[in-house]
């Protein structure tokens, strides 16, 4: 339990209101301790707050005019109909996009088995390992 102020018990009690009960939990023991301790000053905070809350719980919105919904709809801007073209524009920049993707993981792929080195060590691995003895493991010779 820390020490409340009588600053932050006044914020608390402009933020949640005159019942403590409906402050939160962390707060409400040391909110006891500021009314046993100086009960004047917690009465007078809380009767204020209270005050609010009395004046918030009996407001009632306006009532809404009737054709409001419309006219908000009404002003609304439209939604603009995108045309074919443009559908298909985009599609066919997605599918250039993936193209390149495709095109480029392959560069990637020949220029690195290229960097490998031996041609005939990638040509057994791609063939089933042939022609490779039992003592090469992928790390070397073993």
């Amino acid at each position: 339990m820390t020490e409340l102020s009588r600053a932050r018990f006044e914020a608390l009690a402009e933020a949640y209101g005159g019942d403590v009960a409906r402050w939160p939990a962390g707060v409400r023991e040391d909110a006891a301790a500021v009314m046993a301790g100086d009960p004047a000053f917690a009465r007078g905070v809380l009767a204020q707050a209270s005050l609010l809350d009395a004046v918030l719980d009996d407001w009632t919105p306006p009532p809404v005019r009737h054709g409001l919904r419309e006219a908000i709809l009404a002003a609304a801007p439209r939604p603009r109909a995108r045309s074919r073209l443009a559908v298909w524009g985009a599609r066919l920049g997605l599918g250039a996009a993936l193209a390149g993707a495709c095109a480029s993981g392959v560069a990637a792929g020949v220029m690195l088995s290229a960097a490998v080195g031996d041609g005939d060590a990638v040509s057994a691995v791609m063939t089933g390992y042939e022609g490779v003895g039992d003592e090469a493991t992928a790390v070397g010779d073993v």
